[in-house]
């Protein structure tokens, strides 16, 4: 079964077509695109190109796979209506994902931290295994770190979970870890948005399981810049 991805969480436009098949996917295409002011006009052509590079056609797919933050309204809002405009035109089911657990490849525990603003990163902990333990949120870098710390210094009973999560062995990733690597005090690495193989893992279970299409539910953690406007003021006095 082949499934578009999309995610537009970040900075990046995360564009790219997945095979699905006995209990595993291939990439068949990927396109990312770092604009944070571009997402409404980044994502079409990359959506398109998608589909070049794959030498696939929109009626070929059986799903969607689409990351649903925690973003910046605006931007996360392009991918998810996006996505959800396709399911509905196509007749195809939609899958959510958590946008951070694009970036946590198994293989270490990770703290994946993107850029939330406002001097501020969206951040969760994932064990060895890519299992999300703490998380999703939104702090600031030098919150978390002091968070970070306080959990490395109390003493608690062993246990698998502990010590899959251990904080003193934490690698951060994404690009609010590369922003705040200082304030952060942990060593860095690699992505730093999420990639169409970390989107398209997190649903293989479902995409492969034909389960039923779920809401794009936004993962906004704040609410938007934008407030309504209060009552006008009389100018009469």
């Amino acid at each position: 079964m082949l499934a578009l991805v999309v995610d537009t969480a970040t900075a990046a436009v995360t564009v790219g077509i997945v095979e699905y098949s006995d209990q595993a996917y291939t990439v068949r295409s990927e396109h990312i695109v770092v604009d944070a002011k571009r997402h409404g006009e980044t994502l079409a052509p990359s959506i398109a190109a998608a589909f070049s590079s794959a030498s696939v056609r929109a009626e070929d797919l059986g799903a969607i796979v689409a990351g649903v933050g925690p973003g910046p309204f605006t931007g996360l809002r392009v991918g998810l209506v996006t996505a959800a405009s396709l399911s509905d035109a196509l007749g195809i089911p939609a899958y959510p994902v958590c946008s951070l657990d694009g970036l946590a490849e198994p293989g270490r525990p990770l703290l994946v931290a993107t850029d939330a603003r406002r001097r501020e990163v969206y951040w969760a902990i994932y064990d060895a295994d890519g299992v999300r333990v703490t998380g999703p949120d939104v702090a600031k870098p030098a919150d978390l770190q002091a968070r970070l710390t306080t959990e490395r210094s109390e003493p608690s009973e062993p246990s698998e979970s502990a010590e899959r999560s251990a904080p003193d062995e934490l690698t951060a990733v994404g690009s609010g870890a590369a922003l705040y690597a200082e304030q952060l005090g942990l060593p860095t690495g690699e992505p730093l948005y999420p990639t169409v193989a970390g989107l398209a893992r997190r649903a293989t279970d479902r995409v492969l399981g034909k389960a039923p299409s779920e809401p794009l539910t936004p993962l906004y953690l704040r609410r938007p810049d934008a407030v309504e406007p209060g009552t006008a003021k009389s100018v009469l006095t």
